[in-house]
């Protein structure tokens, strides 16, 4: 039996591929419920041909909003580049989906079964016993199978366990992240928006028929904490040379909602796996949200994680996972992570725009296909 700690995307995306496959396992998390705290995300083709796999795209479409174009911009809402996704539609049947994270767990969830989801555990310690992993709660409790799984995100206790010498990188970017309770504008409502300025970004996307997700960027130190007083007036001011939109979706966006949050990724580590223990999602290669694919890679790896159970019997499927994983992962991370920097020049913003503006189409396709293909 696999024990798997974490329902975030990722975990929650194993638990169900583990449904589909005949897969035993228990999942636990240290939350005391659902948790509705959160934003947008955008889920690529990648991710929704496992959502396909396991059994709940039709439920995800429907409490998202579907995606045709992804549009990168500069801060008046100029197009640098415009990336179509019917071709993506064509080939993998489906194109990107915006989605409020809050709706997506609750679909995940509702796919399973209640009396394999465990609430309410924190984990105290794990040990590792010949073949048997034992790992104790908070609460006292224990959960021992012969197999452990870490989806429990960037802070990792179970990488933590394993890789102790595991680092956290600050990009020294900061993200503050909300919800407007209202749709935009129709000639947008079908695009993911960036837009880049000068050392600063902004994007957006409707995520349901009455809900816009957006995110602010900016450089700046760690750590740091909001007035929510004075926060709004701080982001009009910030933004104030943006298009009029982005000012109007700040402003309509209910303060106390709005998160901060600093950018950060896990330094590439060479395992994701020690013995009986493996690592998932963010707890083994946590990306900055710059390509869009941090939760989309959590959820190829429940799929190849769980079809290499299924179809193997051997005792290097961790092993076998890492490897036919650790490539594009990494690659996204560290793409990601140049991306980043790319969209705070400041200084070189001009030149920058026009050479995004002049990648040929078929450099940007390839591109795509690239993160979207599912590789059996």
């Amino acid at each position: 039996m696999y024990t798997i700690i974490g329902a975030g995307i990722g975990g929650l995306t194993t638990a169900l591929v583990f449904e589909k496959l005949n897969i035993e396992y228990q999942l636990f998390e240290k939350s005391s419920g659902p948790n509705a705290i959160g934003a947008g995300i955008w889920l690529a083709p990648n991710a929704l041909q496992v959502m396909e796999f396991a059994g709940v795209l039709d439920e995800v479409i429907n409490v998202g909003n579907v995606i045709n174009r992804i549009t990168l911009t500069n801060h008046k809402l100029d197009i640098i580049t415009d990336s179509s996704q019917l071709p993506a539609k064509e080939k993998y049947g489906f194109s990107t989906v915006a989605i409020h994270r809050a709706k997506l767990q609750s679909v995940l969830i509702d796919a399973l079964p209640k009396n394999k989801i465990h609430w309410n555990k924190t984990v105290k310690t794990i040990a590792q016993l010949d073949d048997t992993i034992s790992v104790t709660f908070e609460d006292n409790s224990k959960s021992e199978s012969r197999y452990l799984i870490g989806a429990d995100g960037i802070d990792s206790k179970v990488r933590s366990f394993i890789f102790p010498e595991a680092k956290i990188r600050y990009s020294g970017q900061t993200c503050w992240r909300g919800v407007m309770e209202e749709a935009l504008p129709i000639e947008y409502q079908e695009r993911g928006i960036e837009m880049w300025g000068q050392g600063i970004r902004f994007g957006m996307s409707q995520i349901s028929k009455s809900k816009t997700y957006w995110f602010a960027v900016q450089k700046s130190k760690a750590f740091g904490k909001d007035d929510k007083r004075t926060l709004k007036k701080k982001l009009l001011n910030d933004y104030k040379a943006f298009h009029p939109l982005v000012n109007t979706i700040i402003n309509n966006t209910n303060t106390e909602t709005i998160l901060r949050n600093d950018i950060t990724d896990l330094k590439p580590i060479k395992h994701w796996h020690k013995g009986n223990i493996c690592l998932i999602g963010d707890a083994a290669h946590a990306t900055t949200p710059n390509m869009g694919q941090g939760g989309a890679q959590a959820i190829e790896d429940a799929y190849y994680l769980g079809r290499l159970i299924a179809e193997n019997s051997n005792k290097n499927i961790f092993k076998a996972f890492y490897i036919k994983r650790y490539k594009k992962a990494n690659a996204i991370t560290s793409k990601s992570w140049l991306m980043g920097k790319i969209a705070h020049y400041n200084k070189a913003a001009s030149i920058r725009n026009l050479l995004f503006k002049n990648i040929p189409k078929s450099v940007l396709d390839k591109t795509m296909h690239a993160v979207y293909e599912l590789n059996e």
